[in-house]
């Protein structure tokens, strides 16, 4: 997924780069041509944006949904993982600072 945005981005820039390079010896309809590429490249990477976006927000709500139902389901088990994790975070972190 972040590949495609990316080559997106590249593309763009490089589209921007050519416009700039070349706009004071284009004619009006090559400018206007460019333009209209330029527009059609920048519509193309918001959508990809658009789609990564939602693409996070579909994992992360069925992330939510796994975790409420395993919550709902093991409740103690639940709470034994999260103070391990505690118990983790807090030795690390205290190791840290010595």
């Amino acid at each position: 997924m972040q590949s495609a945005i990316a080559r997106e981005y590249h593309a763009l820039l490089s589209d921007l780069e050519h416009l700039i390079t070349t706009a004071t010896s284009m004619s009006s309809e090559e400018l206007s041509s460019a333009k209209a590429a330029l527009g059609a490249r920048i519509d193309a990477a918001r959508s990809s944006i658009g789609h990564a976006g939602q693409v996070v927000i579909d994992r992360a709500k069925r992330g939510a949904r796994a975790t409420d139902e395993f919550v709902t389901e093991r409740p103690w088990q639940a709470v034994g993982i999260t103070a391990a994790a505690g118990l983790l975070i807090g030795f690390l972190l205290g190791r840290r600072g010595s």
